[in-house]
């Protein structure tokens, strides 16, 4: 059994003077996949022996990034989507084993009055391709924060954010495209009527405390190994970040 854990810390440097190590070390994971580090490998010592370090930081400093600590030696590692104009912003890195492939993923948000949106569709086209020539040689597992709530039990308040980004029809449909193309959500697939299940929530207007929150943290996985899912499990007693992590148990 393989285990993986996926989590956006909203700043790597930050979460280490907030327990991050502590919780590496008490979940033990296979590997680490984190999204927004804010940070360029060195700039901070991680300290997790017996992890391998896999980096991909935006050429804007102190903004988004993506990295992988991973106990499992790859055969290879690549650090963008092959897709030119997608590759400034470190947005994901993969990882190859011999049975499956890792993808990390930090999706562009599409901006207070979806102001990135155009930018966000180009993307979902780009790794929707890239993914699908992944899925073509081995299975997938894809985790990250994929920035969109996929349908209203993923949200507290689906009626008021229906055209807000990560709620709108054009994310929420590049989501269903990506699942059509061959992919499963884990968490949905193990828990198809839980409600109250999120993954991050605002800093204001205590949403954390009152669970007014959203789920766009995910681990899809391909179609063909989702039945040896043991389960995903949401860790919202976590802190340290405004998301907290998601955890994929999975036989491989």
């Amino acid at each position: 059994m393989k285990t993986f854990v996926t989590w956006n810390v909203n700043g790597l440097r930050a979460a280490l003077g907030k327990g991050f190590l502590d919780f590496c070390a008490e979940e033990g994971a296979d590997a680490f996949c984190l999204q927004e580090t804010k940070m360029q490998q060195g700039q901070a010592e991680i300290d997790l022996p017996g992890y391998g370090q896999f980096w991909n930081s935006a050429v804007k400093k102190g903004y988004s990034g993506t990295a992988i600590f991973s106990k499992l030696h790859p055969a290879g590692a690549f650090y963008d989507i092959g897709a030119a104009g997608h590759d400034t912003e470190g947005r994901a890195v993969t990882l190859e084993f011999e049975d499956f492939y890792l993808v990390t993923e930090y999706t562009p948000n599409a901006q207070d009055g979806l102001a990135r949106i155009a930018y966000r569709m180009e993307w979902e086209d780009a790794r929707r391709a890239y993914l699908q020539k992944l899925d073509a040689k081995k299975p997938v597992i894809l985790c990250g924060d994929l920035n969109v709530a996929h349908n209203e039990i993923d949200l507290k308040n689906p009626k008021n954010n229906r055209k807000n980004a990560g709620f709108s029809d054009e994310e929420r449909g590049k989501f269903g495209e990506l699942l059509d193309a061959g992919f499963t959500d884990g968490f949905r697939f193990l828990y198809p009527g839980r409600a109250g299940a999120y993954t991050w929530w605002s800093f204001r207007a205590n949403a954390r405390a009152n669970n007014a929150g959203w789920r766009i943290d995910y681990f899809l996985v391909s179609e063909r190994i989702r039945d040896r899912i043991a389960d995903v499990v949401i860790l919202d007693k976590v802190f340290g970040s405004d998301h907290c992590p998601v955890r994929l148990s999975i036989d491989l």
